[in-house]
């Protein structure tokens, strides 16, 4: 596989380094140990270990190019990718097109020369892997019990996979829960159901596992549980839940977020984003650290205050985001323990109102993006919280969350119509693409390439 190709590649060049620079250079007997020919032997010896450290680095950059999860390499929307195209239609920079069994919200996840992603088909719940020329190399059913919600704006292949380059990970909305490795063997799998209640919540189970080193975390904010869950990724047993607080009620008990990790600066913890509150929480055994509300009215509580918008990270800064025009919070978590929700030192700066609701947030040089769900985008200053810009890019619902590569970022309508912006302190927008296909999912990049999903297709974009 690709994966192991880099790993095996990265082991030689680390062979390679120490050789040449531990080795002594030969030299002729009685030859001066500062003659010409000797100089000219140490001069080449340098021109190759820097060679070949030029070439450990250009190999470290094609792995990072994956797309293991629903928000990339970092969990953040962010692509290091260059030359990405702006502009582009149903045949224009179109490299395949794949007509897919049904629709699903999901976003497909890449890792060297395969793709997953979820599918509805009908009732059945599929897990597909293709290749980077579009062909399906096998399709596995996780279960039934599929169905529309909201219209055909999601249904219960709304999570998104995860991979690690051996082996992936999926999740359903009626709880199954399973790995399979590139061959599509089953490795293990369950009903989270049977395990940790059923679920209860308006819009059904959408929140998209998060893979982190040999750990699954996993969100279940319901009516029934407000539980968080660490899982073996090998075998899936449980490594550690814990029972999250809430004083919320109704609809606001529903979360439709995902889990984040936030480390810098030698502070490491989970996100946790729901029932009124933003979390964190200890890796080793999930006990809370700090939590973070206000986000609900003083005037009044709301019963439907539900959270879909996950939180963003940055160095030194966590963008939490609520729901229905609520607000949205730059938390400064240096030194936070406990309640910080008072607590000044822990806040670069709250926006009272104008939050994404559904779209994620995207923070990428020193500016954040908030884009609406109506296709208002709102450019923030990170630092300060002023508003940079504000404009109305496409008035129509945006689900997918933005995402930023070559200094551009793209906006996901619900029509499919993605909105190029140039990403920066001035607005401009760059393009206005159209592939008249119903679209809900984020789309992904890796290696150069977008990978677009609609309800219809799955595109290949350079």
């Amino acid at each position: 596989m690709i994966a192991n190709s880099q790993t095996n590649a990265s082991k030689l060049l680390e062979k390679a380094l120490i050789f040449l620079a531990t080795e002594p250079v030969n030299r002729r007997i009685g030859e001066p140990v500062n003659s010409p020919i000797h100089h000219k032997a140490r001069k080449n010896r340098l021109i190759l270990l820097l060679s070949v450290i030029a070439l450990t680095a250009f190999s470290s950059n094609i792995a990072a190019e994956n797309w293991p999860r629903w928000r990339g390499p970092e969990n953040n929307g962010i692509s290091s990718s260059q030359g990405i195209p702006a502009s582009w239609n149903k045949t224009e920079n179109v490299k395949w097109r794949v007509a897919l069994p049904g629709p699903a919200p999901s976003t497909p996840v890449i890792w060297g020369d395969r793709i997953f992603l979820t599918s509805g088909k009908g009732s059945d719940l599929l897990l597909l892997s293709l290749d980077k020329s579009g062909k399906t190399l096998w399709e596995k059913r996780l279960g039934g019990g599929n169905k529309d919600i909201r219209q055909g704006e999601s249904n219960a292949a709304s999570p998104s996979p995860s991979t690690d380059g051996e082996h992936v990970w999926v999740f359903t909305g009626t709880g199954v829960l399973a790995c399979f490795d590139y061959d599509g063997r089953e490795i293990w799998k369950y009903d989270v159901q049977d395990r940790y209640n059923n679920f209860s919540m308006y819009w059904g189970m959408s929140t998209s596992p998060l893979l982190d080193g040999d750990r699954l975390y996993l969100q279940l904010l319901h009516s029934n549980a407000q539980l968080v869950l660490a899982l073996n990724k090998k075998t899936g047993k449980e490594i550690w839940t814990h029972q999250r607080d809430t004083d919320a009620r109704v609809e606001s008990l529903h979360s439709y977020a995902s889990p984040v990790i936030y480390r810098h600066d030698g502070q490491e913890f989970l996100l946790t984003h729901g029932s009124d509150y933003i979390v964190a929480h200890n890796l080793k055994d999930g006990r809370e650290i700090w939590r973070c509300g206000g986000f609900q009215s003083p005037s009044g509580y709301n019963d439907y205050f539900r959270f879909v918008s996950t939180p963003v990270v940055g160095p030194g800064i966590i963008i939490a985001p609520s729901a229905k025009n609520g607000p949205t919070v730059a938390i400064n978590p240096k030194d936070a323990k406990g309640d910080i929700t008072n607590s000044k030192a822990n806040y670069h700066w709250k926006w009272d109102n104008n939050t994404t609701d559904v779209p994620s947030p995207l923070i990428h040089d020193g500016l954040v993006y908030i884009c609406r769900e109506n296709g208002v985008l709102f450019c923030i200053d990170a630092k300060t919280g002023e508003e940079v810009y504000k404009e109305s890019v496409y008035r129509r619902r945006h689900r997918g969350s933005p995402v930023y590569a070559d200094g551009k970022i793209f906006l996901v309508a619900i029509d499919g119509t993605i909105n190029v912006i140039k990403a920066g302190r001035e607005y401009e927008l760059l393009a206005t693409n159209e592939i008249d296909e119903r679209m809900t999912a984020s789309l992904a990049i890796a290696d150069g390439t977008i990978y677009l999903r609609s309800y219809e297709a799955l595109y290949a974009i350079e």
